[in-house]
């Protein structure tokens, strides 16, 4: 069996809005990593971009369970998730997504068609983004 090689006029990016509310913090950044990564295509291929866009909204929205928002520290930054979270939610789920993608220039190139907004709206309605609608479990 060979391996599917798609071309590059084959790869058509899409690109989809995430709402945040009410979702719990590491199932959404796994299903947005898997969306990033083109698991979610029938194209995909491991060592090939084929992923879509994503723009996160609510990302405030966002909650986590058990006692993750008192006891979870972050290294490499002054503070606990509930100060940075307060400061900057956005900043708290990028790296949640960032640390399910691979660790290499193929990673960093899936990482930048991540887009993650605070409140409701975004700067990318030209491109018509479609509503995707994730798995919300408790």
């Amino acid at each position: 069996m060979s391996t599917y090689f798609p071309k590059a006029g084959e790869i058509v990016r899409k690109w989809y809005v995430v709402d945040a509310s009410g979702q719990v913090l590491g199932r959404l950044a796994s299903q947005v990593a898997r969306i990033l990564m083109g698991k979610e295509n029938p194209q995909y291929t491991p060592f090939l971009d084929t992923g879509d866009h994503v723009v996160v909204i609510n990302a405030e929205k966002v909650k986590t369970t058990g006692m993750k928002s008192e006891q979870k520290a972050y290294h490499r930054y002054t503070g606990y998730f509930r100060k940075r979270f307060a400061r900057k939610p956005e900043l708290v789920i990028e790296d949640a997504v960032k640390r399910m993608l691979p660790k290499n220039k193929l990673g960093a190139h899936m990482f930048s068609k991540l887009k993650v907004y605070r409140g409701d709206k975004h700067p990318h309605q030209a491109q018509k983004p479609e509503a995707k609608a994730l798995e919300a479990r408790a």
